[in-house]
């Protein structure tokens, strides 16, 4: 796909876009000719994006969960580049312990990191959305389909991500935009951090896998999101693309 006339200067929104899969995205709009506005609370590695991929990006901090970021971030995607045709919104935190362990803090942050600030991105980008005919492609994850443990309030956000996004895509069908969602399974930082901290599951989750390994999140989590906001996908919204090597396939 790498420089088509369809990608040229169309303009996204990406949350999270600062590490991991979110910064995989982002890299891989911009090498089709993207101009992308990344947002993410972690200011110096958002520095270091734009740093790095230069004036066909700005960074946008803050937390996602407060809706005048989300404003804040579509804002700034009018004014540096034009109305955004796509929006992905990447962006989660959770805390990951037994069901009896968490609490109404532990829900409060995967709930407001995740279902809000998804709500909040979609409703800020909808009337350029509208204008463009664009995209959106929100993160659920296979933790909600499976129940794995110790996920219980980060598997309930990204659940409910994915009802949202279904809503969204029958409301917003006749307008022209497709939600659709992605599931991956990825080694990003955060992941493998997961890892250290409850070795026996992650082990057991690799081992399980029919592909035997995480995904990479340029190789193989990058590619499938810009398939959903791509002309190639034109017919499809309201689905969940299972970027996780089969591993959701045997529940």
């Amino acid at each position: 796909m790498t420089g088509t006339t369809e990608w040229s200067d169309r303009v996204g929104v990406v949350t999270g876009g600062a590490a991991g899969i979110g910064r995989a995205i982002v890299g891989a709009l911009v090498a089709e000719g993207c101009r992308v506005v990344v947002v993410d609370r972690d200011e110096q590695a958002g520095a270091a994006v734009v740093a790095e991929l230069g004036e066909r990006t700005r960074f946008i901090g803050g937390d996602v969960a407060d809706p005048a970021t989300a404003d804040r971030a579509v804002a700034a995607a009018v004014e540096s580049f034009g109305p955004p045709a796509m929006l992905v919104n990447v962006a989660q935190a959770s805390r990951q312990a037994p069901l009896l362990e968490q609490d109404r803090a532990d829900f409060d942050l995967a709930l407001g990191t995740g279902l809000h600030a998804t709500f909040n991105f979609m409703k800020a980008a909808h009337p350029h959305l509208l204008e463009t005919g664009g995209s959106v492609v929100n993160f659920a994850s296979g933790s909600g389909l499976t129940g794995m443990p110790t996920q219980a309030s980060y598997a309930a956000a990204k659940e409910a991500v994915r009802g949202l996004s279904r809503v969204a895509a029958q409301e917003w069908a006749g307008d022209g935009i497709r939600v659709n969602v992605v599931c991956p399974i990825a080694a990003t930082g955060g992941v493998m951090a997961w890892a250290e901290r409850f070795p026996e599951e992650y082990q057991g989750i690799v081992a399980k896998n029919p592909m035997g390994r995480w995904g990479d999140p340029d190789q193989d989590v990058a590619p499938v999101v810009l398939f959903l906001l791509s002309d190639a996908s034109r017919y499809m919204t309201g689905q969940t693309l299972m970027a996780d090597g089969g591993a959701t396939m045997l529940r």
